[in-house]
């Protein structure tokens, strides 16, 4: 009975300092808009995941593969030689229109996440026209405790959201609201 007193004092007085030692919490981040244009005609813009071209900040996109699964992709931001953040297409259902992907090789000071997986998705509105929506989950990308403020969750969700973001104001615009 001494010793169990013993385990349960020492594991009390230890629990704080382990509840203080956890690594970080994947975040999930959703962003959606509503278009006039039909589900067909915007799934025949950004379905095909060799082509991220009405992304405003992809330059350019090679890839083999096509639209199966298992296919890759570089995007090429900004410029020619800009940075670069290779993808693998994990799951597409064109009857769905619907496809996920993962990155495979980023550098953090260019999206500071790691172990991102992003869904892409195009439903008819009731009233007429498109839902478009981008989810995606990922971790920060410092993965130990105190990480700097570049590379913390919230740098991770803003990074993400602002991809996200000027990816669906740039179809809204091809598209009209």
């Amino acid at each position: 009975m001494r010793y169990l007193g013993r385990f349960l004092l020492t594991f009390l007085l230890i629990l704080p300092a382990l509840a203080e030692a956890h690594g970080p919490t994947r975040q999930k981040l959703t962003l959606s808009v509503d278009v006039a244009a039909a589900p067909d005609a915007v799934w025949a813009v950004i379905g095909n995941f060799q082509d991220m071209s009405w992304h405003p900040a992809v330059f350019s996109t090679a890839g083999k593969g096509g639209n199966a699964v298992d296919a890759t992709r570089v995007l090429t931001l900004e410029e020619a030689g800009g940075p670069t953040i290779s993808e693998v297409l994990y799951k597409y259902d064109a009857a769905k229109m619907s496809y996920s992907y993962r990155i495979t090789e980023v550098d953090v000071n260019v999206l500071p996440v790691t172990n991102y997986s992003s869904h892409l998705t195009v439903t008819a509105n009731a009233g007429g026209g498109s839902h478009i929506e981008w989810k995606g989950a990922f971790y920060r990308g410092y993965p130990n405790n105190d990480p700097p403020a570049n590379l913390n969750d919230e740098a991770a969700l803003a990074a993400v959201g602002a991809v996200y973001k000027a990816g669906l104001d740039a179809l809204e615009k091809k598209f009209g609201k």
